[in-house]
């Protein structure tokens, strides 16, 4: 077989240097290129992470077996001999700016498993990388401002989980500059200046929230392969808000930078919430503030009290089981019921009747409504199926007022009901049965009372508590705890007593349980876990919005921004890309089909988000331990990965 010349950069020798030519032929495999090149440029050096990068095709050529005739080689490739692992800039959720060594060759998933397995995440499946969103007036100001920490020479572990010294993982206790990142990584940072949150970028309106959700990395692909070179930007985020698994004990940074991610889309009002949840955030933001600058941080844990730990729960368990009587098996077999005088609204158009009060009966997922306690043995004036409803709150405590807002699924879109309950007693009761049941899921459910409790517990935390006097008004920055609206709306010495009331709730909390509530919190937000992404669906001739959540898709009217239609994942048959026209075409139960193709971000992104979730809800605690890498990329990765 003739042999022909190839050129190869070696970057390793500069940019002014000039490219190595090989004498090769067809059949000669990678492998055997790189030999070549090695031999050729003698520098004596580790070259085991370099790898050969085809400039023209975008894509590495990793599989050293195959022939250059297999690759499609020829005599005019330009060709880079280059490492795999170079430095990167990272941004985290709590501003957070490292540059790190991470892997350029590998799929952007393989790539966030390494970062956090350095950084000591748990679940890196939950997030991922994005391209960062700059304001082009400020750029050159803050990249200036921007502190940089290097962790570019830290040492990688090969093990799943590192070992930890004084609780900390060993790799970063080696100098006291990797220390105080590590404590920064674990530990939250105080607020900003209000001057510094207004200067953030804060999404003004639908599009400009689906904007940034159209940035975020083809998990599939490398890094290379998408354009980021060496020593650029980009932001490590949770993209998937189905947190699995969260332990205290082990995921100080996980919890630490779900907060900040939490805290800052409240702050630059990524997500809505009433005054009063604002209030109750400033107040645990300033406690955990608090906190964070008296308590050293320690999350030492041994492993043989973990074993022990798990022992017992699993004994706890069992006992649970066998401590039922029949009577109490036969009790929970037939579900329970709620009953009560309730007040309910329907809102209609040009129509302003106020609510009106019926017997409620709740079982199983639906409620019936009656005009008396007396006729509820008859047939109901309406039943009301509420699984896959949207139930939010629409409370004021100071003002008693509980109302459940609920979004019941219909063929035409949406149907908008108000409840409205007498006092906290009641409302949690049905606010509970409310939530399980747009799971499919009855008052017997076990988790029942854990969210009746939860209810009354975040209710009590609105609460004020005005004789409680305190001297740290003076302390208290009020307009780094809330977003620019409010600074704006309030002056601050409106702000401060009113926060000051609400963290008298919250003060006797520790910092894990604090940090753990204010999480609690925030996924109870009606706006809670949606991605959004602008579509054209088939037949419309106009955008919309679709959201996208764990467990539903949301059809969302552009011009006034309300829910048109709901579709959850366990009604969904299939779905699948037309990757020629970029259309996504999904078939729910009921001979519903749906397809959109996307106007802000690539049809890849909403293809990922589906798959991604669907993947996260196949994982459980007894293989908590185990990714399955395989699965996440059948479900994610399009046509490429197949």
């Amino acid at each position: 077989m003739a042999a022909w010349d190839l050129s190869v950069a070696v970057e390793d020798l500069g940019a002014d240097a000039p490219p190595i030519t090989v004498s090769v032929t067809s059949d000669l495999h990678i492998g055997g290129v790189i030999l070549k090149l090695v031999e050729k440029s003698q520098v004596k050096r580790d070259w085991s992470d370099h790898a050969l990068w085809w400039e023209q095709k975008q894509q590495w050529l990793l599989r050293t077996a195959w022939t250059l005739e297999k690759c499609g080689i020829q005599a005019d490739a330009g060709l880079i001999f280059m490492p795999q692992h170079k430095p990167l800039r990272l941004g985290l959720p709590n501003g957070l700016n490292l540059r790190l060594r991470v892997c350029f060759s590998g799929t952007v998933f393989r790539t966030v498993l390494g970062i956090c397995k350095m950084l000591n995440i748990r679940r890196p499946e939950e997030l991922s990388l994005l391209r960062p969103v700059e304001e082009k007036k400020r750029k050159k100001v803050r990249d200036l401002s921007e502190e940089l920490y290097d962790l570019t020479e830290v040492p990688l572990t090969s093990v799943s989980r590192p070992c930890l010294y004084n609780g900390m993982p060993a790799h970063f206790a080696d100098s006291p500059k990797t220390e105080k990142v590590y404590k920064m990584l674990s530990v939250s940072q105080p607020a900003p200046a209000p001057e510094a949150i207004a200067k953030l970028y804060h999404p003004a309106s639908v599009v400009d929230k689906a904007h940034i959700h159209s940035r975020w990395l083809d998990s599939s692909r490398s890094l290379m392969e998408q354009g980021v070179q060496e020593n650029d930007r980009l932001w490590l985020r949770f993209k998937y808000y189905c947190f699995h698994d969260l332990e205290p004990k082990y995921d100080a940074v996980r919890l630490t930078q779900m907060y900040e991610q939490a805290r800052w889309a409240i702050l630059l009002e990524d997500i809505d919430c009433t005054e009063e949840e604002m209030l109750l955030f400033g107040a645990i933001q300033y406690h955990i503030n608090k906190l964070s600058l008296s308590e050293p941080q320690t999350m030492t844990s041994s492993p043989a009290m973990d074993d022990l730990d798990s022992a017992l729960q699993c004994l706890e368990v069992k006992l649970d089981g066998a401590n039922s009587s029949p009577q109490d098996m036969l009790e929970n077999l037939t579900a329970p019921e709620l009953n009560d005088y309730l007040k309910i609204f329907r809102p209609k158009r040009l129509t302003l009747k106020g609510y009106k009060q019926y017997w409620f009966k709740f079982k199983d997922a639906s409620i019936s409504y009656y005009k008396s306690k007396e006729e509820s043995l008859g047939e109901p004036i309406q039943q009301i199926n509420l699984k896959g409803c949207e139930a939010a709150p629409d409370v004021n405590v100071a003002g008693q007022k509980f109302c459940i807002k609920l979004l019941i699924p219909a063929p035409e879109g949406m149907n908008e009901v108000y409840l409205r309950c007498e006092n906290e007693e009641q409302y949690s009761s049905w606010m509970a049965a409310c939530r399980l049941a747009s799971k499919g899921k009855s008052l017997a459910d076990s988790s029942f009372q854990s969210e009746v409790q939860s209810i009354r517990s975040f209710l009590a935390m609105q609460q004020t508590n005005p004789n409680t006097h305190t001297d740290d008004s003076m302390s208290i920055n009020t307009h780094s705890l809330v977003s620019p609206r409010y600074s704006k709306k309030y002056k601050t010495k409106q702000l401060t007593p009113r926060i000051l009331e609400a963290y008298q709730n919250v003060a006797q909390l520790s910092l894990t349980d604090a940090l753990l509530r204010f999480l609690q919190i925030w996924q109870a937000l009606p706006d809670f876990g949606i991605s959004l992404v602008v579509v054209r669906f088939k037949g419309s001739r106009k955008d919309e919005v679709l959201g996208i959540t764990p467990n539903r898709l949301i059809r969302i009217d552009l011009g006034v921004g309300e829910v048109v239609k709901t579709w959850r994942y366990n009604n969904m048959r299939q779905w699948n890309v037309n990757w020629d026209i970029r259309q996504v075409a999904i078939e729910f139960d009921g001979n519903v089909n749906i397809a959109f193709s996307c106007v802000t971000a690539d049809c890849k992104i909403v293809h990922e988000f589906i798959g991604g979730y669907i993947f996260m809800s196949t994982r459980s605690r007894e293989q908590s331990d185990t990714l399955n890498e395989e699965l996440f990329h059948k479900l994610t990765g399009g046509h490429e990965a197949l």
